[in-house]
């Protein structure tokens, strides 16, 4: 799948069927992560992936849905990058894009995460010093969502708004 249809076909996906992603898919996707553009090349991230069952339900209290993920990455970014909002965002994308692409369900859980980032930082063994951005489960979909994005027509201004 090349970068525009995977664009085209990404979605947030919330059902999977458990099933185990092989280590070298998850490696591809975490590498999309970690080539995504950063201010002045500072890269102030590093990304956790959990496939042990066990975490994988003691992380679920963020989202119930993620119970049947076959992996969820952490993304941790140093607060101390002046864009470190901005570069986990560019990381992120890159990495559901390469999930959407390698035929995996992915989802950006940012609103579940943040008021429960101190118990999963502790979960995950984060230092203190560092935020988990978010938590992007992956799997096999059950099924593809198809809700319909805003035409181009309604988002588009040509010189002016």
């Amino acid at each position: 799948m090349d970068a525009l249809e995977a664009i085209r076909k990404r979605r947030s996906v919330r059902k999977y069927t458990g099933e185990p992603i092989p280590r070298e898919d998850i490696e591809t996707i975490v590498d999309a992560g970690r080539l995504a553009a950063t201010g002045s090349n500072k890269q102030p991230w590093v990304f956790i992936v959990v496939t042990d069952r066990e975490m994988i339900m003691s992380l679920k209290r963020a989202a119930e849905w993620m119970g049947n993920a076959g992996a969820i990455i952490g993304v941790v970014m140093d607060p101390a990058s002046r864009w470190w909002v901005e570069d986990g965002s560019a990381a992120i994308e890159n990495m559901l894009l390469a999930a959407t692409a390698l035929g995996y369900g992915s989802c950006w859980l940012e609103g579940y995460t943040l008021p429960l980032e101190e118990e999963l930082k502790q979960l995950l063994g984060v230092p203190e010093n560092k935020r988990l951005l978010t938590l992007i489960p992956l799997g096999v979909p059950v099924e593809w969502p198809t809700r319909e994005k805003k035409s181009l027509n309604e988002v588009l201004r040509w010189e002016k708004y």
